[in-house]
């Protein structure tokens, strides 16, 4: 189960630095790792991400993986899943449809989705298979419209996930 994290702790303004850059700077980073947080929290309990997401962030935060992992494999997966539902759109287009080919693709998109967590696609590549396996063009074509849509609510989160994390970083060190 996901616990979100606590707020990092901000060192109360020293009187001496109150209301210069630094100061403000700190107050901004904190204020954005709040937002950054809240994001994560809500990707979790909606379960749009899974604990494989929460493990390659854990793998960024106790420093086994560079600063930026986490985004570096966001960015993979999304431009991936874009290449890979396009191919699929394009198999359901032609007259007749190789639905073994679907299923490659399917299959494909399936496994980058659960290496990065991504489980509300993961789950929409695995109610895709009934209808590849029953050769339905009319249900693969629904089934697609799923997996965009789920698709698109992960690459924006993680989006916005990834700029909130620039943000933070040009605000200085934590």
């Amino acid at each position: 189960e996901f616990r979100p994290r606590p707020p990092p702790r901000v060192a109360p303004a020293d009187s001496r630095t109150s209301g210069s850059e630094p100061s403000r700077l700190a107050m901004a980073a904190a204020a954005l790792r709040a937002q950054l947080n809240a994001l994560l929290a809500n990707m979790f309990t909606t379960g749009m991400v899974d604990e494989q997401f929460q493990q390659l962030q854990s793998l960024q935060e106790d420093g086994g993986s560079a600063s930026g992992f986490v985004a570096e494999v966001a960015t993979l997966f999304i431009d991936d899943a874009d290449r890979i539902i396009a191919d699929i759109a394009a198999l359901l287009d032609q007259p007749v449809v190789d639905f073994d080919k679907v299923d490659a693709h399917v299959h494909q998109l399936k496994g980058s989705s659960s290496s990065v967590g991504a489980q509300k696609v993961k789950l929409a590549c695995m109610h895709f298979r009934q209808f590849y396996e029953a050769k339905s063009k009319e249900g693969c074509l629904m089934a697609l419209a799923l997996v965009r849509s789920e698709f698109c609510d992960v690459r924006n989160k993680f989006q916005t996930m990834m700029q909130l994390e620039q943000q933070i970083a040009a605000c200085g060190p934590k």
